[in-house]
C-alpha cells in the first residue's frame, strides 16, 4: 500500500481517534493490544467496559460490550482479533504462522484506540447489529469497521448495516464494511448504500504456496498454507475412490466421511475430487491430502498438510497415480515467494452491479485481503475446524474481512490530519487517490475493483474532495422509502445528482444516451491553484466537462461542473465501458481521479431509487420492532 514505517503521521491525532469494531470480539492478552507507551484514554469517550467473564481493558482497548447469548467480549474464533490488530495493532517483532510469512507485525494506526462490540459468534443477528451500531455512535467513536454481512445482498430497508452506517454518518462517522465473498458472480456486492464504504478484495506481492513431489520426480506447485511437511521422505498416495467398499465411486472420490476407511488412509495421502472434506479426511488418519483448487488462486490454512492444484496439475497426480503400482508423492511445508502481478482482484471478492440501485458504483475501492498475517485467538484452531488442536498467536487469514479493516486505518489515518472531515470527506480522499487497476487484468474491471487499489499516503493530500451533505443522503434515503412504500418525498435526488466520488449508470442496450453527472469538489489543497480536467479510458464513450477548468482562491473553496456523457447503444449482456475523469493542479502534485461507468445488463429484480429521511437517535434497534418481523442471520466473512 506505500505505507511504510517512515511515513509521516499525526501521533496526538492518531491518539485520539477511536475505532469502533462490530464483529467476534477480541482477544485482549494478545502483544498487538498492549497499552504500554499510549497515554490516557481520550477525555470525549463515553463508552464502558462491559467485556464480562474474565475481560478487562486498557488503554488500547478502551470499551467493550457484548450482546445476545454471549458471555464476555472474548473472542473464540481468531476473525476478531485479526480484523483488530490489522486495524490498529502495535508493533510486535518475530512474529509469523510457524515460521511463515515471518517479520514485524503492525496495525495501520497502532497508537489509535479500540472499541469492540461483540455482535457474532459464527453468526450475527440483525437486533444485535442494529444495538451495536447505536452503542458505539453513543459512545463516541470515529469510525465503525465492520466485516460482516449477508451471504445474499439485502435492500437497504431490511440490511441492518445500511440503516446502523445511515445513523452514523448523521453522527459524522464512517463505516467501512467488506464487500462480500461471493465472487466472481456479478449483482453479488454487498455494502452498496452509498453512505457505507464498501471494500473489495485484491491480492498483495506476497504469495504463500506449497510444493508436492510425486514419486517419478514431478514437482507441482500448489496452494496450501502448511506449517509442517507430510512426512520427511515420499508417502503411499491413494485417490479417495479407492478406500471404501460403502460408497459409489462418485461419492468415494468426493471422501465424504462414512467413504474413508481408516484402515487404508493411515499414514497415507489421500486425493479428493472436492475441497470441502479435508477435516473428514485427517479424522480418518491420512497425513496429508491433495485437492482441486477450483480456479481459487489463494492459500488457505489446513489441520494437515495440503496441496491445491489447478486442474491440470490434478490431472497429472491422477495420471502418475495410475501409472505405476505403488505410487508416492511428498507435500512440502509451505513457502513465500514474490507476487509479481499484485494486486490483483481476488476470485472470491464480490462483484458490482448493485442488485437494487443501478446508478452507483459498488465497491467503492479494494484492499489487500490475501494471505493476511495478524493477531489471532489462541482459542481458535487456526484452520477453522473441529479436528484442528493446535493453538497460535497469528494466523493467516484470506477475505473480505482481511480487506476492510486495511481500509478502515487507512481512514482513521487521513482522520487523524483532519479530525473536521466528514465521513464522505474521507472516502473521497481515499477514492480519488488510488492506484489505478489494470482493466485489462482484472475480470470485470470497475465492478470488481471500484477505484482502484488504496493508497493512504496519497489520500493524505488530495488535493480535492467531493463533500456529500446529510441532507443529500437524507433525499436518497427518502427516495427509496418512496419507491418501496409509495409515501411522498419533499424532495428527490437521483443517485446521480449525489456528490459521489465515482459516477455510474446503466443505459438501455439498444439506445443512444446521454447522461449528465452534477458534482462539486472542495480544495483541501493549496489555497491557490488550478485544476484542469482530463479524460482517459474508452473511445466509444463521449464526455465533455463543464467547465473543465477550476480556479480556487482560498481553501475549503467549492466549485460545481457538469460531466456529461454520451454514446450509441452498447453490446448486449453485462457490458461496461469506463473512463477517468482527472483533475490535475498546475504543479502536477494533486491528481484527482474519478472512474466514470456506462453499462448495460440482466436488471431482474434490480430497482433503482434515489433519496433520505430523518433516523432519530435509538432509531437503529427501534426499526427492528417497527419494520422486521424476522431475524436475518449475517455472517463474518472469512
Amino acid at each position: 500500500m506505500g505505507f511504510p514505517t517512515t511515513i509521516e503521521r499525526s501521533p496526538r491525532g492518531e491518539s485520539d481517534t477511536i475505532i469502533g469494531i462490530i464483529d467476534g470480539g477480541i482477544w485482549p492478552e494478545s502483544e498487538s493490544f498492549s497499552d504500554e507507551g499510549l497515554g490516557p484514554v481520550p477525555a470525549r469517550w463515553k463508552g464502558e467496559c462491559q467485556g464480562g467473564t474474565n475481560f478487562t481493558c486498557n488503554r488500547k482497548i478502551i470499551g467493550a460490550r457484548y450482546y445476545g447469548v454471549e458471555y464476555s467480549v472474548r473472542d473464540m474464533h481468531g476473525h476478531g482479533t485479526h480484523v483488530a490488530s490489522t486495524i490498529a495493532g502495535r508493533q510486535v517483532n518475530k512474529v509469523g504462522y510457524y515460521g511463515l510469512a515471518q517479520g514485524t507485525a503492525r496495525g495501520g494506526v497502532s497508537s489509535a484506540r479500540l472499541a469492540v462490540y461483540k455482535a457474532c459468534d459464527v453468526d450475527c443477528n440483525m437486533r444485535d447489529i442494529l444495538t451495536a451500531f447505536d452503542d458505539a455512535i453513543s459512545d463516541g467513536v470515529d469510525i465503525i469497521s465492520i466485516s460482516v454481512g449477508s451471504n445474499d445482498p439485502l435492500e437497504f430497508t431490511s440490511d441492518p448495516i445500511a440503516i446502523g452506517a445511515f445513523h452514523a454518518m448523521q453522527r459524522g462517522i464512517l463505516t467501512v464494511n467488506a464487500a462480500g465473498n461471493a465472487g466472481p458472480g456479478l449483482y453479488s456486492v454487498t455494502g452498496d448504500a452509498p453512505w457505507i464504504f464498501a471494500v473489495a478484495a485484491s491480492n498483495t506481492d506476497r504469495r504463500i504456496v506449497t510444493k508436492l513431489l510425486l514419486g517419478d520426480g514431478t514437482i507441482l506447485m500448489g496452494n496450501s498454507i502448511n506449517a509442517f511437511p507430510s512426512s520427511n521422505e515420499e508417502l503411499p498416495l491413494l485417490y479417495g475412490k479407492q478406500v471404501t467398499s460403502e460408497c459409489s465411486e462418485n461419492e468415494a472420490s468426493y471422501c465424504h466421511a462414512r467413504c474413508l476407511d481408516g484402515n487404508l488412509v493411515e499414514q497415507k495421502v489421500v486425493l479428493c475430487d472436492v475441497d470441502t472434506n479435508i477435516d473428514l479426511v485427517k479424522a480418518a488418519g491420512a497425513i496429508g491430502c491433495i485437492v482441486p483448487n477450483h480456479g481459487n488462486n489463494v492459500s488457505e490454512v489446513g489441520p494437515l498438510p495440503i496441496a491445491a492444484l489447478n486442474t491440470h496439475d490434478i490431472n497429472l497426480v491422477k495420471t502418475y497415480q495410475n501409472s505405476t503400482r505403488s505410487p508416492k508423492v511428498q507435500i512440502f511445508k509451505s513457502q513465500a515467494i514474490n507476487n509479481q502481478v499484485a494486486p490483483l482482484v481476488a476470485s472470491f471478492s464480490s462483484r458490482g452491479p448493485s442488485r437494487f440501485i443501478s446508478d452507483i458504483l459498488k465497491p467503492d475501492i479494494t484492499a489487500p485481503c490475501v494471505e493476511i498475517l495478524a493477531a489471532y485467538s489462541p482459542m481458535a484452531p487456526p484452520s477453522h475446524t473441529y479436528i484442528d488442536k493446535r493453538s497460535v498467536k497469528y494466523n493467516i487469514l484470506s477475505g473480505t474481512s482481511m480487506a476492510c479493516p486495511h481500509v478502515a486505518a487507512a481512514a482513521a489515518f487521513v482522520k487523524s490530519f483532519h479530525p473536521n472531515w466528514s465521513p464522505s470527506a474521507i472516502k473521497s480522499a481515499l477514492m480519488t487517490t488510488t492506484w489505478e487497476m489494470n482493466p485489462n487484468r482484472s475480470l470485470d474491471t470497475e465492478f470488481a475493483y471500484g477505484s482502484g487499489h488504496i493508497d493512504p499516503h496519497k489520500a493524505k493530500d488530495p488535493g480535492l474532495v467531493y463533500d456529500t451533505s446529510k441532507e443529500d443522503y437524507h433525499k436518497i434515503w427518502c427516495s427509496i422509502f418512496q419507491s418501496i412504500l409509495n409515501t411522498p418525498c419533499d424532495a428527490n435526488l437521483t443517485l446521480r445528482q449525489l456528490n459521489y466520488p465515482s459516477m455510474a449508470v446503466e443505459v438501455d442496450v439498444n439506445s443512444a444516451f446521454v447522461v449528465s453527472f452534477p458534482r462539486t469538489v472542495t480544495n483541501v489543497g493549496k489555497a491557490n491553484s488550478t485544476y484542469v480536467a482530463s479524460i482517459t479510458g474508452s473511445t466509444k464513450l463521449d464526455v465533455n466537462v463543464d467547465p473543465s477548468i477550476l480556479h480556487f482562491t482560498s481553501l475549503n473553496q467549492r466549485k460545481s461542473f457538469v460531466v456529461t456523457v454520451s454514446g450509441k447503444g452498447i453490446k448486449s449482456s453485462l457490458t461496461v465501458e469506463s473512463v477517468s475523469l482527472l483533475w490535475t493542479d498546475e504543479d502536477d502534485i494533486h491528481k484527482v481521479r474519478s472512474p466514470i461507468v456506462v453499462y448495460t445488463g440482466n436488471t431482474t429484480g434490480n430497482t433503482t431509487s434515489s433519496a433520505g429521511a430523518s433516523i432519530s437517535p435509538r432509531f437503529c434497534t427501534n426499526f427492528v420492532i417497527l419494520f422486521i418481523s424476522i431475524i436475518i442471520q449475517l455472517t463474518v466473512f472469512i
